[in-house]
């Protein structure tokens, strides 16, 4: 009698005329009683013990092929694909009809070690048998739509099967299961999910070298007795939002908490509230780069399937706005979970299995534009497989992911793996600013809003908050040149700005940044006022600072300034005063347009003089070529 475990086989009716070689009545009752035993371990999910019974099974009577189909079937549950296939067409070598019932799983098996041709071949094969019923023709036709789409994958000019995914190393891996890795800014900080004793913890482990070093709990009121997971920390590092199941306070069955770290110590988790949580399920959150926008996964009703990706956005009053769903183009009638945004800003991958994959679930990435999202693109074989993956994220330079899998050289149960990235689902490199935002005179930290601008586009790149003690972080996506702007009332705002469209993007910057109360005589220089050489018209490029400098003058009417002008060394001094008097006036004038009275504004121009830099070199002549604002009543 045939037994069928392990992978669940669809019913046929079929009626054929293949001569078959093998009789199960003829086996002994030694080799029987090896099964039976097999059977038994593999009900009980000893799997490793279920394949020793089988072997003595197969050494006792080689010609089993109950044995075999068994011994198949437990080697695909251990994704041991090339041992399971061998083992298939051992069977199938045995006799072709008993054992053809079987070429669904071998097929499967087959592309899950990636040989989808043969895996085509296998699935025609299953197909063209006669009297399948319905359910078996409907899996059939799945897995064929998903190999085909393997292999039209596997000849595209980014397919590259050589992408290496190994394991992160024993400081965080172990016999049980880690997983949902989440990564701060610098990549020297690893937050996961870690069960012990049935029980869902956060631990972390910082990186030394190339080595994660052994991980530890999170320190705090974070870790409970209950169950959290499905978390993900900020770039900073201060902020952990995470998934809560049948918590006292929550909503419904799983529900999103926030819980912030003071001084290395996490706090109590916070309900996010009602605008995000519902009667129904939450989970899988992920923070975009500056903490505004919060993604995240619901199968609440009115999305499109099971469960959709949705985004909160949060506000100034630093409330939540309702939860949106992303749409179409990414949730499906299927279940789309998982989302990660990268810290370019502008790169999710999520996993769907309602987009066309190799199975299961799979990882796909998406591009957020001006108008919504881009079509997503399945990032590929090896990181997809047959079966269903989980989420993936991917450092700050773009090279690296991280995600967790069962895989068989695992440490056990779900374990935490590292690969690079090919060119093609590879997010925008970045970069990072960070420091500390602080009274001048008093050096007191202060609260302020750090703004980053596409200075080409005049696109708000990213806007951030210090912290209590004016500590902040920001990211820098590389090709761009941004206008950095800090900003906080009763004090002159910073201006400067970064290009990273030619330099090393991998150098963070620490950019402690002074402001100045309003008061006369307190200065700044307009790093983003742009003209062409020699000469005084402005460039569009400079509206961005203009108009922060209009708000300042809007928001204190009683200030006065005066904008001071300056040049290099380069050229005759009476050009060079008179140029730098002309582009101060240009200032003026644009001011004038926007509606400040011409009696709270002078300029002058100082042409080379008074330089703050050395005019020996072009770094240093940029530095000179300047604009200032001076405070001149107040």
């Amino acid at each position: 009698m045939k037994k069928f475990i392990i992978l669940i086989i669809l019913v046929f009716t079929i009626q054929g005329v293949w001569a078959q070689k093998y009789d199960a009545t003829k086996v002994s009752k030694k080799a029987v009683a090896f099964y039976e035993k097999a059977m038994t371990d593999a009900d009980e999910g000893r799997y490793e013990e279920a394949l020793i019974q089988l072997s003595s099974a197969l050494t006792t009577y080689p010609m089993y092929v109950d044995a075999m189909l068994s011994q198949a079937g437990i080697l695909g549950e251990l994704k041991r694909y090339a041992e399971s296939v061998q083992a298939y067409e051992r069977a199938f070598a045995s006799d072709p009809e008993y054992a053809r019932e079987y070429y669904l799983p071998y097929a499967i098996n087959l592309t899950g070690k990636g040989d989808f041709e043969k895996g085509l071949e296998a699935i025609e094969v299953f197909l063209k048998q006669p009297g399948l019923n319905e359910a078996s023709i409907k899996s059939g036709e799945y897995r064929k739509r998903n190999i085909q789409f393997a292999l039209d994958y596997k000849k595209s000019s980014t397919y590259d099967e050589s992408i290496k995914i190994i394991g992160i190393g024993d400081g965080v891996n172990s016999v049980t299961s880690e997983y949902f890795p989440s990564l701060t800014i610098d990549g020297k900080k690893l937050i996961f999910t870690k069960r012990v004793a049935n029980n869902e913890d956060f631990y972390a482990s910082e990186k030394q070298g190339n080595q994660w070093m052994p991980a530890s709990p999170l320190t705090g009121a974070i870790n409970t007795p209950m169950n959290e997971g499905g978390q993900q920390v900020s770039q900073d590092g201060k902020w952990l939002v995470y998934a809560g199941c049948n918590f006292p306070d929550s909503y419904g069955g799983c529900d999103l908490y926030i819980s912030y770290n003071q001084a290395g110590v996490w706090g109590q988790r916070e309900n996010l509230g009602k605008s995000i949580n519902s009667e129904f399920w939450e989970s899988t959150p992920c923070l975009s780069p500056d903490k505004n926008d919060l993604y995240f996964s619901s199968n609440r009703t009115g999305g499109f399937g099971g469960s959709d990706i949705y985004v909160s956005h949060r506000m100034a009053n630093g409330k939540w706005t309702a939860a949106e769903n992303l749409g179409s183009t990414i949730n499906t009638s299927g279940d789309e979970s998982f989302p990660f945004m990268h810290a370019d800003g502008e790169t999710l991958y999520f996993t769907s299995d309602g987009l066309q994959g190799y199975g299961g679930s799979d990882i796909f990435l998406t591009k957020k534009k001006i108008n919504g999202f881009e079509k997503p693109l399945n990032v590929g074989f090896p990181i997809n497989t047959v079966n269903n993956e989980g989420s993936m994220i991917v450092d700050a330079e773009g090279q690296m992911a991280f995600y967790a899998s069962d895989r068989t050289e695992g440490k056990g149960g779900l374990d935490i793996y590292t690969f690079q990235l090919r060119e093609g689902i590879r997010p925008v490199e970045t970069s990072w600013v960070q420091g500390k935002v602080y009274d001048q005179n008093s050096k007191s930290g202060l609260q302020a809003t750090v703004e980053l601008v596409d200075i080409k586009t005049g696109r708000l790149v990213s806007q951030v908050e210090t912290d209590a003690d004016g500590n902040y972080l920001t990211i820098l996506p590389k090709g761009r040149k941004y206008a950095f702007n800090v900003n906080k009332k009763g004090s002159l705002f910073y201006s400067s700005q970064f290009n990273t469209e030619d330099s090393n993007i991998g150098q963070s910057k620490i950019v402690d940044v002074p402001l100045q109360t309003i008061n006369v005589g307190a200065n700044i220089i307009l790093k983003n006022i742009f003209f062409n050489s020699a000469k005084f018209d402005l460039l569009p490029e400079s509206i961005l600072e203009l108009d922060r400098l209009v708000l300042l003058m809007n928001e204190n009417p009683t200030i006065k300034i005066q904008i001071n002008g300056y040049t290099d060394n380069i050229g005759k001094d009476v050009d060079n005063k008179t140029l730098s008097e002309a582009r101060a006036k240009s200032v003026i004038s644009y001011l004038n347009t926007k509606g400040i009275q011409i009696a709270r504004l002078l300029f002058k121009g100082f042409g080379a003089t008074n330089p703050i830099s050395s005019n020996e070199t072009e770094e240093g002549r940029a530095l000179n070529r300047r604009t200032e604002v001076v405070i001149i009543a107040k």
